[in-house]
């Protein structure tokens, strides 16, 4: 440990992300790429980018990516919010919105990161645990005191909540703050979106590179009232005031724009989703019922370390966590119908082959 570090530094366990290998012929399904190019409008948008606009820099407000956006949504600009990645939005939302409070509330299995932001922020985290098919306990969240974070379908495990369920965690206390993390929005799940015009404590956050297979750009935002966006606006200018470049903006915009590219590119993942979830059925797996761009899933007979080390000694990487309530699961990316069909292959081999 350096001398120079701070107390909270020195007591950080920082957020560890997928890995990112570079491995000839690897199959890669282990955080939740997109499996498809993105839209060859925003492709265009990038590479149409004049020289000059590399010179300067970029729009602070990110105005056309904003207007997009709202235009998407049935919002307004000043509704709208853009970061570097979800990741920056959501760190901003703690630091803007969250650490107004002492505590907040979360769910005990979800996105990895929110303990890190809650540790770095010197927030007590309050969590609810999960039922034992991993649905989520509506009531206890309905219940809890202080803001509420949840992810939309959550992860790992792809579950979403419905509609009437969404209304009322964020009817159920109009004071407290419920921020909705729909990173994996796109692929059925409800949205709280339409929720917004009608509900100033609730704010929806959201990536770029999910839904619409921009991880690379790093193009977060967020939808809420004015009140909340203006938060997040002045924390971010004392940050950094220009945390999107120009390529970035660009791409986003024509991306966002191109609503038929979605709709054309969600259906395709959904339809290799179903297609991997009845092979892994098939094969005996219990896989939960997902609306994201992966499946969760173990096999009653095998470990999910002799599983994931099989796999990967074939080339194939997936996702595992040692935590001791989903240490047997598999979190498996949708990836390419071809993809798929090799995942498939390779661990009908290894289940028979662990027999």
């Amino acid at each position: 440990m350096s001398q120079y570090w701070s107390q909270v530094t020195r007591e950080l366990s920082p957020y560890v992300p997928g890995e990112q290998p570079q491995v000839p012929n690897l199959i890669k399904l282990n955080t939740n790429e997109h499996p498809l190019l993105p839209s060859a409008r925003a492709m265009t948008a990038i590479q149409s980018l004049a020289a000059d606009a590399l010179r300067r820099y970029p729009d602070p407000e990110a105005s056309k990516l904003r207007q997009a956006i709202a235009t998407a949504e049935g919002l307004a600009p000043e509704q709208v919010f853009v970061g570097n990645g979800s990741d920056e939005v959501l760190a901003h939302v703690f630091q803007a919105l969250i650490s107004a409070q002492s505590t907040f509330t979360t769910l005990n299995i979800t996105y990895s990161f929110y303990p890190v932001w809650a540790r770095l922020y010197g927030l007590e985290l309050r969590t609810i645990a999960l039922r034992e098919d991993f649905s989520v306990d509506v009531d206890q969240l309905c219940q809890a005191a202080g803001p509420i974070l949840i992810a939309n379908p959550n992860a790992p495990t792809g579950i979403a909540l419905s509609d009437a369920d969404l209304r009322r965690i964020v009817a159920s206390d109009p004071n407290r703050l419920v921020v909705v993390d729909e990173a994996y929005f796109g692929f059925g799940a409800n949205t709280a979106s339409a929720l917004i015009t009608e509900a100033n404590n609730l704010l929806v956050t959201r990536t770029l590179s999910k839904s619409h297979a921009l991880a690379g750009l790093r193009v977060g935002y967020a939808l809420g009232s004015n009140e909340l966006i203006e938060g997040l606006v002045r924390v971010k200018d004392s940050f950094n005031s220009y945390p999107l470049d120009a390529l970035a903006q660009a791409g986003a915009t024509a991306a966002v724009e191109d609503q038929d590219w979605l709709v054309r590119a969600s259906a395709e993942v959904v339809a290799n989703r179903d297609r991997l979830t009845s092979g892994l059925t098939a094969m005996g797996f219990e896989v939960c019922p997902s609306k994201a761009n992966f499946v969760f899933a173990r096999h009653p007979a095998h470990s999910g370390k002799a599983l994931f080390d099989g796999l990967r000694a074939a080339n194939i990487l997936v996702r595992r966590w040692d935590k001791p309530e989903i240490q047997e699961y598999l979190r498996i990316t949708v990836g390419t119908s071809d993809q798929c069909d090799a995942l498939l292959r390779h661990l009908d081999a290894l289940t028979r082959s662990l027999n």
